[in-house]
């Protein structure tokens, strides 16, 4: 279950794509979660997908 709060989900998204996966892609089909709808809801405080640094940023 991933947090529901979009900052301690953002905390938890950049720990799982430092520790765990290469890429955003990686991580959703991993974890089986909707890429679109977890960008939206980061993007909804203000942070986006970096692939460069592979974190949101």
């Amino acid at each position: 279950m991933i947090p529901k709060d979009p900052v301690m989900l953002l905390s938890f998204v950049n720990l799982k794509l430092r520790d765990f996966y290469s890429s955003l892609d990686d991580m959703c089909r991993e974890m089986e979660l909707d890429r679109k709808e977890l960008e939206k809801k980061l993007g909804s405080i203000d942070y986006v997908y970096d692939p460069g640094c592979n974190q949101f940023v």
